[in-house]
């Protein structure tokens, strides 16, 4: 059976992934894990999950139409030039009522 290794290099670090390994049961799985990754004290914590229990997320919805792909981001010029008008509106509302 394969094993995906995630290991923290230290506390308050993500997890990351390590690499895979071959075991016959998990207790062989856990043994290899630490003598692999965990031996010279390059690792905090190991987490070992068998390949079949990872879940792979193939599609995602972009609601909102963002681009994290791009290096610059995703603009937010359009989000600050509406927030800036409901702002002006709602001054511009507040002082017509005040005059009444």
């Amino acid at each position: 059976m394969i094993y995906e290794v995630f290991r923290q290099e230290r506390k308050g670090q993500p997890f990351q992934h390590a690499g895979s390994l071959e075991a016959a049961n998990h207790d062989f799985a856990e043994s290899y894990a630490k003598e692999f990754y965990g031996r010279r004290g390059e690792s905090e914590a190991l987490w070992v999950v068998p390949r079949e229990a990872v879940i792979e997320v193939e599609e995602f919805v972009d609601e909102l139409n963002r681009n994290y792909h791009r290096v610059d981001g995703y603009s937010l010029k359009a989000k600050l030039k509406e927030a800036r008008e409901r702002v002006s509106a709602k001054s511009a509302s507040a002082l017509s009522a005040g005059e009444s």
